[in-house]
């Protein structure tokens, strides 16, 4: 196999599209330490050497990739801890089970909504294979807009994984043996199908060697790509099959100017031929081992690590709060036991309990962001964040989880919401922004960015988002996009129409001002906004409604025309049993307590 060095196109281009005490102790007792590089934490047994190797590794690729990527964002939107073992007795602890046993890894990624881990085992020779290839995926998700196929997430992430600093010099792009060896035995998709592969589909589901075949062949046609300079027509690519729904063999033709069958055969031609280019390029030159703070972690600190893994496993979840129970009792002062034993708590919706222990972190380490995340979790779960009685506690301590991890992306989501409850809607949509910019891949982002959209009447941007969310390989997301979407539609449409009549002459207007709890909406004149609390419904009459809302000392009779098809956001339709609800209506004034709604926001 042989391979020349050359230079690629930046790489840039293409984003014009992140037990009990005792299980734990082994007889030898090993040393824990932390090791603290200046973007990772790594906590290990296997000593300081290795240690700060591991901790090296990670900031090379991470340079790396900034290097390669000029305009991309290297930080992670989900916290990350990596976890050193010394073997892999000590790894099998924490890895997932197969029929019961655990399964044979030398590392592995575990990502969670508030934590990632990576695990690795350092008695093997290169356990660095899997975990950067996981990296690589939260790498992407802090810098891919938009839905990505499976075939090129999985292949951009097998590139970077290839990652090799030698010296002076860092190789990227070097194609691994066994991908030849897979391809050139078990054959090759055709291409077409391979581009057809959804995150749904079996293919990229299935175990065996047809799901080996995917990664391998994903790989090198990504590496073709590079080879060939072909990014600019990949990007025309996704946007004609992904943003415009043609069908694959279409876009082929359209944007690689061959056909479907045209490119299996180029492809088969670059694997047999068995030569590739690789992007050579200095080291990173401040990358220093010896400025890595090194200091030991105690056995009840390394144990709460191994619970808050569990916390976070499907197998091993219901162990969990026994494990930082033990750790507690050990150590009653363990801030990160009394973090995890809380959040077990708060998802088991123990809230008594779990705010007890959030406390206790709190007081042993009020640095941590995870513990002011958590309490306002805590807060918004417990009922009365619904009715925005402790929405400002709820802000207070996500802008100071947010100041200490300015890049926790959770944590801007949840201040959107409390805001958007809390009556300041211009700042919950700038918070949902900065979400989305963190963790562009996040679905569930999008959607909440949407909602943010409509709050703040802005009803294109969120038809946009929608409208892209809506052609979702994910059937779930698609569906709710849609529905979403028809009510976004409505909401534009009742918009357009109130602003039509806004323009009408004075003498069709009415005049009457309003109250300090209803004002006026600009470039609107007799649209109102309203927030307050739906004491009842009269639908004596249907297809029309009658809300009666209370807002401060005032009580307003609000009219829906058609209450089948009244743009409401934040509910799936309008209820006629809605008691004691929290909402905020655009309406146009008729008296000076009545009007009709022009949409409605339950919150």
């Amino acid at each position: 196999m042989s391979f020349s060095a050359g230079c690629l196109r930046p790489l840039y281009l293409v984003f014009a599209l992140v037990l009990l005490l005792n299980p734990f102790s082994f007889s030898s007792e090993p040393q824990w330490l932390e090791i603290d590089s200046p973007h990772f934490s790594v906590v290990t047994d296997a000593g300081e050497k290795r240690g700060r190797e591991v901790a090296q590794r990670f900031e090379q690729m991470r340079a790396v990739f900034a290097t390669l990527m000029t305009k991309a964002n290297v930080n992670l939107p989900v916290p990350l801890q990596i976890v050193a073992f010394r073997n892999g007795k000590e790894l099998r602890q924490v890895v997932p089970l197969w029929h019961g046993k655990p399964i044979q890894v030398a590392g592995l990624f575990q990502g969670g909504q508030d934590r990632c881990f990576i695990m690795l085992d350092m008695s093997v020779e290169n356990p660095w294979g899997v975990v950067f290839h996981e990296y690589a995926h939260q790498l992407m998700n802090g810098n891919l807009t938009g839905e990505i196929d499976p075939w090129f997430q999985e292949g951009f992430a097998e590139y970077f994984s290839s990652i090799e600093v030698d010296g002076k010099l860092a190789k990227v792009g070097k194609i691994p043996n066994y991908d030849y060896q897979i391809l050139q035995e078990q054959g090759m998709m055709k291409v077409a199908d391979l581009l057809r592969v959804q995150h749904n589909s079996a293919t990229y589901n299935e175990s065996g060697d047809h799901r080996t075949i995917f990664y391998a062949e994903s790989s090198m046609l990504v590496h073709y790509i590079y080879d060939n300079a072909l990014l600019p027509k990949l990007v025309t690519f996704f946007t004609l099959k992904v943003d415009r729904g043609v069908p694959v063999e279409q876009a082929i033709q359209q944007s690689f100017g061959m056909s479907a069958a045209q490119f299996d055969g180029q492809l088969r031609d670059y694997v047999s031929l068995g030569r590739f280019r690789y992007f050579p390029l200095p080291a990173p030159a401040d990358i220093v081992k010896a400025d890595y703070a090194v200091k030991p972690f105690s056995q009840p600190n390394s144990n709460a690590v191994i619970a808050d893994i569990h916390l976070h496993s499907m197998d091993y979840h219901d162990k969990a709060a026994a494990e930082f129970e033990a750790v507690l009792k050990a150590d009653p002062n363990n801030a990160a036991a009394a973090r995890g034993l809380g959040y077990a708590y708060l998802q088991a919706r123990n809230f008594t309990a779990a705010s007890e222990y959030f406390k206790r972190a709190a007081q042993e380490d009020s640095k941590d962001p995870r513990v002011h995340y958590y309490s306002a979790m805590l807060m918004s779960r417990e009922g009365s964040f619904a009715q925005g009685s402790n929405a400002p506690e709820v802000v207070k301590e996500l802008e100071t989880a947010i100041a200490l991890d300015p890049t926790f992306a959770d944590a801007y989501t949840l201040l959107a919401i409390a805001q958007a409850h809390s009556g300041d809607p211009k700042s919950g949509l700038s918070n949902m922004q900065k979400a989305v910019t963190l963790n562009p891949q996040n679905a569930n982002y999008r959607f909440n960015l949407a909602q943010m959209y409509l709050s703040n009447l802005q009803p294109d941007h969120a038809v946009a988002i929608l409208q892209a969310l809506s052609r979702s390989s994910d059937q779930a997301v698609a569906m709710r996009a849609a529905q979403s979407l028809n009510r976004a539609l409505e909401f534009k449409a009742s918009i357009g129409e109130a602003r039509t009549q806004a323009s009408e002459p004075p003498a069709l207007q009415n005049a009457s001002a309003p109250s300090e709890s209803a004002t006026m909406l600009p470039s609107q004149a007799n649209v109102g906004f309203l927030k307050g609390t739906v004491t009842g419904v009269d639908c004596s009459s249907p297809p029309a409604a009658v809300m009666t809302v209370s807002s401060g000392s005032k009580t307003f009779n609000i009219r829906v025309t058609d209450s089948h098809h009244v743009p409401v956001i934040g509910a799936d339709e309008f209820s006629c049993a809605w008691k004691q609800q929290r909402v905020a209506i655009n309406y146009r004034a008729t008296g000076d307590a009545a009007g009709d709604a022009v949409s409605i926001e339950v919150q």
